[in-house]
């Protein structure tokens, strides 16, 4: 489960007054939920006798099997982390001693369903696989892209200064752009970064 948890997304989703960054997956043989508010990360793996076990604690009423269960699940998790909302459904979280309850209320064949997720503290190599890794990785490519960017930029603008020198001239005078400072752009972008982390 957690080696295809790796091929899923993260998502923004927003519980109550908070935002988190989550995703989940699902299979007949259980459930991973990973979710961070960016400070703390908690997860939750659960196979079928736990789902099986919990669900006749939480729905009494609800005779199904445990497949119908994660199907159910499944498919109110993937209307989260779409961002897809539902009036039938609501979710909650509150935090609980080192960790973080996620509350499902929905309905099944027509009767109230009640869920709850127990997540933990994810240990540091699910952290570091799912979220430092790839955020390494993806800022690491960011950075390529923009030195060959600006490479790019400057020689433009070395072969515009030389067309200039040539005699040529602008058609239309709002196109004249000026030539890119390297460094400004770079001061620029760190203020905007700081603010906007601010």
């Amino acid at each position: 489960l957690e080696s295809s948890l790796l091929t899923q997304p993260w998502a923004s989703v927003c519980l109550g007054e908070s935002t988190f960054l989550a995703k989940a997956c699902f299979r007949d043989t259980g459930y991973i939920l990973l979710i961070s508010d960016l400070s703390s990360v908690w997860y939750e793996s659960a196979d079928v006798e736990v789902v099986g076990q919990r669900s006749k604690e939480l729905n009494k009423r609800l005779t199904v099997h445990v497949s119908s269960f994660l199907h159910r699940l499944c498919k109110l998790m993937c209307r989260l982390l779409a961002g897809q909302t539902d009036t039938a459904t609501s979710f909650s979280c509150h935090h609980i001693a080192g960790g973080l309850s996620l509350h499902v209320k929905s309905e099944l064949s027509g009767l109230p369903f009640y869920w709850d997720f127990h997540c933990c503290p994810a240990p540091v190599e699910m952290v570091s696989r799912h979220l430092v890794r790839p955020l390494i990785r993806m800022s690491l490519a960011l950075q390529y892209q923009v030195q060959g960017l600006t490479s790019l930029l400057l020689q433009k603008d070395a072969e515009i200064e030389d067309y200039r020198e040539s005699g040529a001239t602008l058609s239309r005078d709002r196109l004249r752009t000026e030539p890119f400072q390297e460094q400004a752009f770079q001061q620029n972008f760190m203020a905007e970064v700081r603010s906007g982390a601010s």
